[in-house]
């Protein structure tokens, strides 16, 4: 690989940090040809990009970058990456937890949601994380229910006022 070539894969490298909200670091140690393409199928049905690249490109990339530093120690040995955006943060999380639980392969190095670094025993916590769209529908719902119980009180109000005009007219008709 000529020096062109490097510097193209490491800019390509530096892009996808760049561009993305959450990178995972993994070990994919021990995985088959069968179990990765169905993982990169699971990864690009979340939305999110798996690649693998030489650990020394990526750590040129993130000095060039200057940042997610707590790579550096994690960029050993078999290293696969996710890059995914601000809609998506947690499903490679979820991905990997669950081909980890049922295969006991494919465990996370650690990872950066923003600027916050996360370590590989954090897994599970990671794979609980809602998703944008579970966000906003608890904020839609947290919204709503204090109009649900304006509404709820201003019929119960109505209600009485009903009730009270129907037994007026009741008393004044015997």
């Amino acid at each position: 690989m000529n020096k062109t070539e490097k510097a193209e894969i490491i800019a390509e490298i530096k892009e996808h940090f760049q561009n993305s909200t959450a990178v995972y670091l993994i070990d994919y140690t021990g995985i088959n040809v069968e179990e990765i393409n169905g993982l990169r199928k699971q990864f690009r049905s979340e939305g999110v990009k798996y690649k693998v690249y030489k650990n020394t490109f990526v750590k040129k990339a993130l000095e060039d970058l200057n940042s997610h530093s707590g790579f550096n120690e994690l960029l050993i040995g078999m290293t696969g990456i996710a890059f995914t955006g601000e809609d998506n943060f947690g499903a490679p999380a979820k991905v990997i937890k669950k081909f980890n639980d049922d295969k006991k392969k494919f465990s996370l190095k650690g990872c950066y949601i923003d600027t916050t670094f996360y370590a590989g025993d954090q897994l599970k916590t990671l794979a609980t994380l809602p998703t944008k769209e579970e966000v906003m529908a608890g904020i839609v719902g947290s919204i709503h229910a204090p109009i649900s119980g304006i509404v709820g009180a201003i019929s119960a109000v109505m209600r009485d006022i009903v009730s009270l005009v129907d037994e007026i007219s009741k008393k004044k008709a015997a």
